[in-house]
């Protein structure tokens, strides 16, 4: 049985991601760390889903029947647990997320002893134990074998240190009017507390979870709120967060979207200037604008791309030495503070920046113009083969020819054709685009 997928084991909560394939997957990710590590000790986290009550108590059983002693520390961000992993000394670290989805999707993301996500290597390891039947039985233990649980409430506060220390001592937000989107999600409360300790005049959106309300019409996928209520208050600038809280995207004081490549391309010229820059570039993925990497080019800088997704992005970034990278969907990873994306970490060095530079947030965020992009999502029935669909290579050969970049992708965590074309001309890379969506949807769910 496939697993996993771009980011950890996601799908319905209840179906596909029922309590009993969590804790067989817990007890398979504890075989395998209890081979590799020494403590003993797992951290569990969560976003403010409803099902994770049901896929939190599934892997502490499945954990603790492995000899596991398990800490659960509740709603937190994604990033928290790859941070509060390492700093407890703990063997892995697991996230119940399923990130920007809806709420009836879950999800379980591991990290290593370092606060790293797993390679797709031990990925593999732990999902051939989870498809042995006999390894999982065999591998549970008895009497004083037996692991433990216990909940601790006040992490919190060690992040919100870890977070502080991400932005320099000599700045304040001081007379900053911000508007926090928290997606009803796990960064409900650290964003808010951060930001205002921080000097901020602060508005907070969407930050009562109930439950079913995650991501719903709100946070990183939804801004419209965030953009009117930028307008309404006349604030310097709006952050929305994903439901785990490891994405930002930005609204400027006009209550327009800043596109993630901007963003990315912002902070590069800043860390640059200020020689926090590692490396001779950056890492985004394949799907960033060739503005950015146009403009990176004429500032003496690389770009390096990689396949879609945080943890590759990571991954070239270790490759190569660099310390900055991320993706356009707003998943942006300052590797000084952060072993992923981390959408506060993120939202502090883009008012670091604002605040040092003295301008606001249109036009400090915005140094380059976009070439034309459009992204479709097509829903599909089956994922075929790219391929084995007839007449594809004759329409990508079309468009290359026109001058245009395209990139033609399922998704990793939906059933969805991702569909990305760009070039200078937006009639003619539009007219192709709904060329390319009728292609598909008659080949694949005609």
């Amino acid at each position: 049985m496939k697993l996993f997928g771009t980011d950890g084991v996601r799908g319905e909560a209840g179906s596909f991601l029922s309590a009993g394939l969590a804790m067989r997957v817990a007890m398979a990710a504890g075989v395998y760390f209890r081979d590799h590590s020494g403590t003993k000790k797992i951290l569990v986290g969560k976003d403010t889903r409803r099902s994770g009550y049901m896929i939190e108590n599934a892997i502490v059983s499945g954990l603790t029947a492995v000899g596991y002693d398990v800490i659960q520390i509740g709603p937190m961000p994604t990033p928290a647990i790859a941070f509060l992993t390492k700093n407890m000394r703990c063997d892995a670290g697991i996230m119940i997320s399923a990130s920007h989805n809806p709420f009836e999707d879950n999800g379980i993301k591991f990290f290593d002893s370092h606060g790293n996500k797993l390679s797709e290597e031990v990925e593999a390891q732990i999902e051939a134990i989870a498809n042995d039947t006999a390894a999982v039985h065999e591998a549970q233990v008895t009497g004083k074998q037996l692991g433990a649980a216990k909940r601790i409430d006040d992490v919190i506060g060690r992040y919100i240190v870890h977070l502080k220390n991400s932005f320099s001592s000599d700045l304040t937000l001081h007379g900053l009017r911000i508007v926090l989107d928290a997606a009803n999600g796990a960064g409900y409360r650290v964003g808010p507390t951060v930001l205002e300790e921080l000097g901020a005049e602060v508005i907070v959106l969407h930050d009562k979870p109930n439950g079913f309300n995650i991501n719903e019409g709100c946070g990183a996928m939804h801004t419209k709120d965030l953009r009117s209520a930028v307008k309404q208050y006349r604030a310097d600038i709006g952050l929305a967060l994903d439901g785990d809280a490891d994405r930002l995207i930005v609204i400027d004081e006009k209550g327009d979207e800043v596109d993630g490549d901007q963003i990315l391309g912002a902070l590069s010229l800043f860390l640059q200037r200020n020689g926090a820059l590692k490396g001779d570039g950056i890492v985004a993925t394949v799907m960033s604008n060739q503005a950015l990497e146009d403009m990176l080019n004429a500032n003496g800088l690389k770009l390096y791309r990689s396949s879609v997704g945080d943890k590759y992005v990571l991954e070239m970034m270790r490759e190569y030495g660099i310390n900055f990278g991320g993706e356009q969907s707003g998943h942006i990873i300052l590797h000084d503070f952060a072993k992923t994306g981390d959408g506060l970490v993120s939202a502090l060095q883009v008012l670091s920046l604002m605040i040092t530079s003295g301008e606001k947030a249109s036009k400090i965020l915005r140094p380059f113009k976009l070439y034309p992009q459009k992204l479709v999502n097509i829903k599909v029935k089956t994922k075929k083969p790219l391929e084995q669909i007839k007449g594809l290579d004759e329409k990508l050969a079309e468009i290359e020819a026109s001058h245009m970049r395209h990139l033609i992708r399922y998704s990793g965590t939906e059933n969805k054709l991702r569909i990305l074309l760009e070039g200078k001309d937006a009639k003619v890379m539009e007219k192709a685009m709904d060329e390319m969506v009728s292609f598909f949807e008659k080949a694949l769910n005609g």
